[in-house]
């Protein structure tokens, strides 16, 4: 009797564990995520792009309830934000009870996971770091001093919920579309990342012309939710691979 031929695994699996694919989607934003950070809190970056904000805006937080930042921005997009992460799950319920829509359960289920799993890390980190957000400091019409992330903070301190930036990881866990198009179309990979970057990205400007965050605060955001979404493809690759390979079906595009 012949052997059964060696079934090929589809190209993004291969990328997925390869060195060269852990190197650009995890080595290389890590490092250029702690170069960033040196600047923004070891040489001070965070104060200075936070003082040119407090300047134009009349050495205030004149924007720190203005209709475009405070509702617009800060609440219309989460609830944008929400509702396409409701959208997303009633996607993922329906591929999971219908037999056309197989080949979509597995992407689906992680792009519900790594929106949620983004935004949930995010908010962990935020209730342990114990940082102030720019408002609350004196040097901005705040009451408290700016003790940095390892320093050592006074016991009669008030706690500080600032970091990483909250809101912002509504718009930035978008980032996982990235892998979720790797997963069934890599070509779109690109047009995903940009989703989850703009809307992190303006979310995370609104913030920082109200007072609410630093840079930094913002850059520790898409990392965390960058993190995450690699890690949870890691996990779901494999998965929607043997899922392909069972139906013959391997992705258009290259995942390198």
């Amino acid at each position: 009797m012949p052997s059964a031929p060696a079934v090929s695994l589809p190209l993004p699996l291969r990328a997925a564990v390869s060195p060269r694919f852990l190197q650009r989607h995890l080595w290389v934003p890590l490092l250029a995520t702690l170069a960033a950070s040196g600047v923004l809190m070891g040489l001070q970056g965070d104060q200075w792009l936070a003082d040119q904000f407090y300047r134009l805006e009349g050495h205030q937080w004149a924007l720190q309830n203005a209709w475009v930042t405070s509702h617009l921005v800060h609440k219309g997009g989460k609830w944008a934000s929400t509702l396409g992460a409701l959208v997303v799950i009633v996607l993922c319920t329906h591929a999971w009870r219908t037999e056309r829509a197989k080949a979509w359960r597995w992407p689906l289920l992680y792009l519900v996971l790594a929106v949620a799993l983004g935004t949930g890390v995010v908010s962990l980190l935020k209730s342990v770091t114990n940082m102030d957000c720019p408002w609350d400091l004196a040097r901005y019409g705040g009451l408290r001093e700016y003790v940095g992330l390892f320093a050592s903070r006074p016991h009669d301190m008030p706690r500080g919920i600032c970091f990483p930036a909250g809101h912002s990881s509504a718009g930035f866990a978008w980032v996982s579309l990235y892998f979720f198009a790797l997963l069934v179309r890599p070509a779109w990979r690109w047009r995903g990342l940009a989703v989850g970057l703009v809307a992190g990205g303006v979310f995370g400007l609104a913030q920082q012309l109200r007072g609410a965050h630093f840079a930094s605060h913002d850059l520790w955001t898409v990392a965390t939710c960058w993190l995450v979404s690699l890690a949870l493809y890691l996990a779901f690759q494999p998965l929607q691979a043997r899922a392909m390979n069972a139906r013959h079906v391997v992705p258009q595009g290259d995942a390198a």
